[in-house]
């Protein structure tokens, strides 16, 4: 079977991934801008055809909990939410983290704090990179830039979090997911029928009881798992690091955008070039891990980078401790659901080389 093209929000696109990646279970709430994706596979209704199950939760608490349950069983599940209800499954994040648990979690972030708008941002990033929740510990975070990227990255993220038994996120944002693109959808997977040696599946005689849990009141003893972690998160930066650079051979100052701020400095670079600015663009594909071996690489050969978010400035840290004083670093953004234009990040890098 081919791949199939069609045209689709980048929602639905997400939806339609899980389907045929031969996901279990989803387990979700509604919340704009991300409701598409709890209302498209209500609609597809999987379960009749695949055997996926849909459930609407009560709640965002109640949704990530049943994550928590599907995860501990070996299955393949996810949910999906936006800024306000992942500070919901803050908790339940945490747990599956401290248990070592696969599932792929996706935000399409709306501008904040609190309830704020419903327009797309990026002030999330925080959230996602840092941990979220309690306790020492990270998740692998994927940030598309396109509908492709939103339907590719679902079964990449599934892919990742049980190679690394560990909670994947996809941070898009409300533009990613309302926007229509075409988007090239993989063949239907089977769900998969194995059964995992640490999955709770019901003890056989064979083996010794499973037991999943975050918990262990003997200090040494957790400490010592706090270091497996750490050493898993470090194989992360090894081994998983995704990045995109756009003409950064002969360039003077470097975008260091994701997401919705990277396709716009790929026409502000354009516009940059066209004045006879040499400018390239560094497009983080994983944030954590973030790449940042590359941009201290970069920070030997240019005069400046300049990190677009549709924030208050949160990656730009990451992007100054990447580059450990080699080349000055500044930051440019909008907030509270605004897109800053091709030519305003123009003209902030203008500003920005006059000093």
């Amino acid at each position: 079977m081919e791949k199939e093209l069609r045209l689709m929000k980048g929602n639905e696109a997400v939806a339609e991934a899980a389907i045929r990646a031969g996901a279990d279970g989803y387990f979700g709430y509604p919340i704009t801008p991300q409701s598409e994706i709890l209302e498209y596979l209500m609609e597809a209704n999987p379960q009749a055809t695949t055997g996926m199950v849909v459930l609407q939760a009560e709640s965002e608490v109640a949704a990530i909990n049943m994550v928590y349950g599907g995860a501990s069983c070996g299955k393949k599940v996810m949910t999906s939410s936006s800024s306000p209800g992942i500070s919901l499954k803050q908790e339940g994040i945490t747990y599956i983290a401290g248990a070592e648990l696969p599932c792929l979690i996706v935000n399409v972030v709306r501008g904040g704090p609190g309830l704020g708008t419903i327009q797309p941002a990026q002030s999330d990033y925080f959230q996602a990179t840092k941990g979220g929740g309690h306790g020492d510990y990270h998740l692998l975070v994927l940030a598309p830039a396109s509908v492709q990227e939103m339907a590719d990255f679902v079964e990449l993220g599934f892919d990742l979090a049980f190679k690394y038994r560990n909670p994947v996120m996809i941070l898009s944002d409300g533009a990613i997911g309302q926007m229509m693109e075409k988007v090239w959808l993989k063949p239907q997977k089977k769900r998969s029928e194995e059964i995992l040696p640490w999955a709770t599946t019901g003890k056989p005689a064979t083996r010794e009881r499973n037991i999943i849990t975050s918990l262990d009141l003997d200090p040494g003893r957790q400490e010592h798992f706090n270091l497996k972690l750490i050493a898993k998160y470090r194989e992360m930066e090894e081994k998983e690091v995704r990045f995109e650079e756009f003409m950064t051979d002969d360039a003077e100052y470097i975008f260091v955008a994701y997401g919705t701020s990277a396709r716009l400095c790929q026409k502000a670079l354009q516009l940059a070039r066209a004045e006879g600015i040499k400018a390239g663009l560094l497009r983080p594909i994983t944030l954590f891990p973030f790449p940042k071996k590359r941009l201290n690489e970069l920070a030997a050969s240019v005069k400046g980078m300049l990190a677009v978010e549709m924030s208050a400035g949160q990656m730009v840290e990451d992007v100054m401790l990447s580059v450990c004083g080699k080349t000055r670093v500044s930051h440019y953004g909008r907030m509270g659901g605004m897109i800053p234009t091709p030519e305003e990040v123009l003209e902030n890098l203008k500003s920005f080389i006059k000093g």
